[in-house]
Order: structure tokens, then sequence, then C-alpha cells
């Protein structure tokens, strides 16, 4: 199958105006077969983001908007008694589908947040004592508010490594946003996204990915990288083994996503910080400072040596 990466783009660009680079982003996320956690403040796009990749990619899709008295039943299903049928019949959960948009999942409580955090780890949901497989591919796109802070059940620094990237969204620029009251004045874009692939597509780009050549001294640099952040003194938890795994499995996306077969060092760099920042956890002496996860992410980056690894991956 050929690298549609473009036209997927193309399609996605129909309804996500100037932001090109975080539609990348969350593409190589579900390529190397990642969930994705959007933080930002309402309004930005990030439910459109959600279904433009449902459709762009040709997926079922659910939301699920949280809030405080939202259950995990409403993420595993639940099982009700059937007359006709003697028996106790199973009913999906939100779950079950292949992309699932889990809206501002800092409103729920940590029960519910622990119910689907389980379902993206082990892609089966398990109730009454059955497991039920989930469809592949099976995406799990968050999204956090980080304005205001009551009613919120932030995510524990185990819960969010769960996500393999975390993006932030922002405001669009002044060309964009004036692109965007046009396009909306009298239609809405996503009934313009058209579909390029579909499931079975997608799972057949993340097993060419998952072949991506990586020499053994990007995983090296990858350790290397991972055992810096550790020794920060800033740092009270740094990069886990989960996120350095993370860090290789989405730099093999985005030697996909460009049209290579092999990995490189910039396509670590170009990806560790939005991997990387929401897993390390800063001391609290270091946070009256003013730093956090993304700057021991970048002090990490700039530190460490890079590998003399060039054209297909070769030493130069």
């Amino acid at each position: 199958m050929e690298n549609k990466t473009e036209q997927i783009l193309t399609e996605l660009k129909k309804a996500i105006v100037g932001k090109d680079v975080i539609l990348k982003k969350v593409y190589m996320a579900i390529l190397a077969g990642g969930h994705i956690l959007l933080e930002d403040v309402p309004g930005v796009g990030k439910t459109t983001l959600a279904l433009a990749f449902s459709k762009a990619l040709g997926l079922d899709y659910k939301r699920v908007q949280f809030t405080s008295d939202s259950v995990p039943s409403d993420i595993t299903g639940f099982s009700v008694f059937d007359k006709s049928q003697n028996k106790f019949v199973y009913q999906k959960g939100a779950a079950i589908t292949n992309l699932l948009l889990a809206d501002e999942i800092n409103r729920t409580s940590s029960k519910t947040q622990s119910a689907l955090l389980e379902t993206m780890e082990e892609r089966q949901v398990t109730v009454d004592g059955v497991s039920h497989p989930l469809p592949s591919p099976f995406i799990v796109l968050a999204t956090q508010n980080p304005v205001g802070s009551a009613g919120t059940q932030m995510l524990p620094p185990s819960q969010m490594d769960r996500f393999m990237i975390k993006l932030e969204m922002g405001y669009p620029d002044f060309k964009s946003q004036v692109n965007i009251l046009k396009d909306r004045h009298n239609e809405n874009p996503l009934d313009f996204v058209q579909p390029v692939v579909s499931p079975r597509d997608i799972l057949h780009m993340q097993s060419k990915v998952q072949s991506i050549h990586t020499d053994d001294e990007i995983y090296e640099y990858v350790t290397r990288l991972a055992e810096y952040s550790r020794k920060l003194e800033s740092v009270e938890l740094g990069i886990s083994p989960r996120g350095a795994l993370s860090v290789c499995r989405i730099a093999k996306a985005h030697a996909y996503v460009n049209g290579r077969d092999y990995v490189v060092p910039e396509d670590i760099r170009n990806i560790f910080c939005d991997v990387c920042a929401h897993r390390i956890v800063i001391t609290q002496r270091a946070k009256l400072s003013g730093q956090n996860g993304l700057s021991a992410a970048i002090e990490t980056l700039n530190n460490v040596p890079v590998p003399p690894i060039g054209i297909k991956g070769k030493k130069l």
C-alpha cells in the first residue's frame, strides 16, 4: 500500500485550519499505535480535530463528555437481563469503537478515569467477568481543560504515562482565524472531509511503521536521554521505560510520514518533548522556580550528544 500521508493531511486541513504540525503529530501517534492527550482551553477545535480524523481515516467514532457523575460503565458497558432470552445481555459502552473522544477527562472521578485507561492499555473491557475485545485499531483522543480547577480530578503521573503524546492546539493565528470565520459562515467544513483509508489500511500502515529500521545507536541515544532525565536535580521522576519505548515508536512513524524506511536522530528530536514533557515529574522546589516537565525535556535534549547517524540510518 502506498504512503497516503499527503492525501490524509489534505482532507484534515479542510476542517482544521493553520494547525498542520498538530495534525501531523496526531497522525504519527495513531500510526505508532498510541493514544493522544490534548490539553487546551475550550473552543480551539479539539472535538473538530477528532471528528476530522474519524472521517479521513474511515473510523467508527464515539464521544464521551466526562462529568463528575460519569461512571465506569459509560466506558465499559454493562449487562442487563433479557427476559426473552432468559439471560444477561451485554450492552456496549463507548469504548467499543475505533476512535474514542474522551472529552475533559479531568472532569470525572478517578475510578472512571481508571476504567478508560485500562481499556487503553489492555485493548479490552471486562464486564461481569467476561472480556470483550475492542475493535482494531483503537485510539483514545482525550482532552483536558487547564483553566479552572473546581470539580477536576487531574491524572496522576502513572496515568499520564499511558498517553503516547500530549499536545496543545493553541489559538489560531490572524490569517487562520479569518479563514475559519469565512469557511464556517454558511457551511460546516467537516461535511467536506472524505475518507482516504479504512481501518484495515491503518492496521497495514501501523505494521509498516513497526518494520521501520532503527539502528542500535538510535536505541542507545534514546536510552541516554531517558537516563539523563532521571538524574536531573529538578526532576523527581524522569522518563519511564514506557516513555522511552513511545519515543522509539513515534520516531518510526515520523520517519514513515517523511517517506523514509529508517530512523535518524532528527526523528527523535522532533517528537521528544511532545512524548516526554508530560511524563517528567518536577520537584516542588523546581516548580517554585518556574521549571516544568517541558523545560526538563528541553534541557535533556540539549545536553545529550546526538549520534552521527545519517542517510539510510548509517553512521557518518
